[in-house]
């Protein structure tokens, strides 16, 4: 068996030879053997390639000139692997005829190599039958009356896909590396160059010439869709770039996805993909009224966070008739439903007095008494809406993420940015800081309001952070001075997510570190602008989710 990565790649001419050819989706949940061999900031796409070929039984490999970081693949391989067939097909950036005699003349020499490696031939009578009876697969497929979504850029794995599957959406074209149909051109008089000419003309990746057309082709395939997720690869600075353009002209919604490309991405790319989705169909189906008890006239949005779980019941007048706070333990399943029993308590009523239950935030799925769930995105925007329309941006700093939001008119959202990836700048990171200061998480943002001397705190990795803190006091620096570098920290953070979706105003902040007053005021310097903060500032994504389920109950 050979692996393979790239679509340009030959796969019919070895079939044709009776090779089984497979195409390498990494799925990995580490790097381990990869940056033992590699430099770490080569593309975990290219690692992943490593680590899938480490733990299975190929024949050999054959690589296309895409990138360094897949030509420093190569090398390794060669290292690791001396006795199996390790190839670099030098693919042409020049799709005419130049290009397609080129690359004609490589494919041949690698067919060579093989024939030496492995012993068997290439019969070119053999492969004009194989390669005539094969078809090329669809490229689009929009779908009347589905939500359709196309997906771009770098090579993605199956993830994706199918999420958008699972949830109801149609893939109407994937256009990145990975996700092409092939393209096999059959000519009676010259296969073989009819065939090379095909490989080349397929839908152009970023390393081919601007004369490919592929600007052209993105903007006829954008316009099909309704929405367009745009995945690249960690470090693959090639793809960003090429966002950043599609970014300034495409009127389509548009979702950038960056992954590692191991299985740890899955939730993070889950949740952006679901607040997509309900972004781009904001209205509600409308379901009949459940009648558990004589008055059932009450919702209840519950928001399962990594730090609290928030609890809110509203009545069909959209007003909110209790709400609870409780700390999120070691099982998310229990604080919920500590969190519902005490909001039913203070609202007088009995669980079957309700009659939806909408749940969201990071812990929704675990939630099994609720009737359905929301991404905590869409329940932000929806609960800042109810409680200032005028907020067109909101930034959300919780226990261990942090979201910007950009709201229209009506409170949907039209963008976000989240950083989940990393707990520098959350509330996670202040708790840290404010037990190395040896102070209370409430007092450490009231004494940043007192401080006198202005301090940069240069990093925001949570263990590098702490330790340049612990520098900071040995040097005899005071704790309010260092409490306020570190609100400043989180807001200049906090910034580079709000101008990634536009710092429209009114803006409003979220979560528990809006009751920081320090990292407020840090953050309204920064934006040069208020903040609004309503009451409960922890509470608005489960108003959200107790919105969302009023919505779901038809009038009488």
């Amino acid at each position: 068996m050979l692996g393979y990565i790239c679509k340009y790649a030959p796969v019919e001419i070895f079939e044709s030879m009776g090779v089984e050819m497979k195409r390498i989706e990494p799925d990995v949940t580490n790097f381990n053997q990869a940056e033992i061999r590699m430099h770490p900031n080569i593309c975990s796409f290219a690692k992943g390639v490593l680590e899938d070929v480490m733990s299975s039984d190929y024949e050999g490999v054959i690589l296309t000139t895409c990138c360094d970081s897949i030509r420093r693949l190569y090398d390794v391989l060669r290292e690791e692997y001396p006795g199996k067939f390790i190839y670099m097909l030098d693919t042409p950036r020049i799709t005419k005829d130049a290009g397609i005699s080129l690359y004609e003349q490589r494919i041949r020499a690698m067919i060579r190599s093989y024939e030496e490696f492995s012993g068997k031939t290439f019969d070119e009578e053999i492969f004009r039958e194989y390669i005539k009876g094969k078809n090329e697969e669809q490229q689009i497929a929009v779908r009347a009356g589905a939500l359709n979504i196309g997906i771009l850029g770098a090579r993605a794995n199956k993830n994706i896909a199918e999420i958008l599957k699972t949830k109801g959406a149609n893939v109407a074209f994937d256009l990145t590396c990975t996700g092409l149909g092939r393209k096999a051109v059959y000519e009676e008089q010259d296969p073989m160059t009819g065939y090379v000419g095909g490989l080349l003309s397929q839908f152009p990746c970023m390393r081919m010439e601007q004369a490919s057309n592929r600007d052209e082709l993105i903007r006829r395939f954008a316009d099909s869709v309704d929405g367009v997720i745009y995945h690249t690869v960690q470090f693959c600075d090639n793809y960003a770039y090429e966002y950043a353009w599609l970014k300034s002209w495409l009127k389509k919604p548009l979702l950038l996805l960056e992954t590692d490309y191991t299985r740890q991405s899955y939730g993070q790319i889950l949740t952006r993909i679901e607040a997509f989705l309900e972004s781009l169909k904001p209205d509600v189906q409308r379901i009949q009224r459940q009648t558990k008890g004589e008055n059932a006239m009450y919702v209840l949005g519950i928001d399962s966070g990594s730090t609290s779980t928030n609890a809110v019941i509203m009545d069909r007048d959209r007003k909110i008739k209790a709400f609870s706070v409780v700390r999120t333990g070691a099982k998310s399943g229990v604080s919920a439903q500590k969190a519902l029993d005490e909001v039913l308590q203070r609202a007088g009523l009995a669980r079957d007095d309700i009659s939806w239950i909408v749940s969201t935030g990071y812990g929704r799925v675990s939630i099994e008494f609720a009737d359905e769930n929301v991404t905590e995105i869409s329940c932000h925007g929806k609960g800042t809406h109810y409680f200032n329309p005028k907020i067109r941006t909101i930034l959300d700093i919780g226990g261990q993420d942090s979201k910007a939001i950009h709201l229209n008119e009506k409170g949907e959202v039209k963008d976000f940015v989240m950083n989940d990836k990393c707990a520098a700048g959350t509330g996670r990171f202040l708790e840290m800081i404010a037990r190395t200061l040896e102070v209370s998480l409430d007092e450490l943002g009231a004494i940043a309001l007192t401080s006198a001397e202005k301090i940069e705190i240069t990093s925001m990795c949570s263990v590098f952070a702490e330790s340049e803190v612990i520098s900071l006091i040995a040097n005899n620096k005071e704790k309010a001075d260092i409490a306020d570098g570190v609100c400043h920290a989180i807001a200049n953070k906090a910034f580079g997510l709000l101008r990634r979706v536009g710092l429209e105003p009114d803006f409003m902040m979220t979560g528990g570190v809006a009751k920081n007053p320090g990292v407020v005021r840090a953050v309204e310097e920064k934006i040069g602008a208020k903040l609004y903060i309503c009451e409960e500032p922890e509470i608005v994504g489960a108003t959200g989710a107790a919105l969302y389920a009023l919505e779901r109950i038809s009038a009488k």
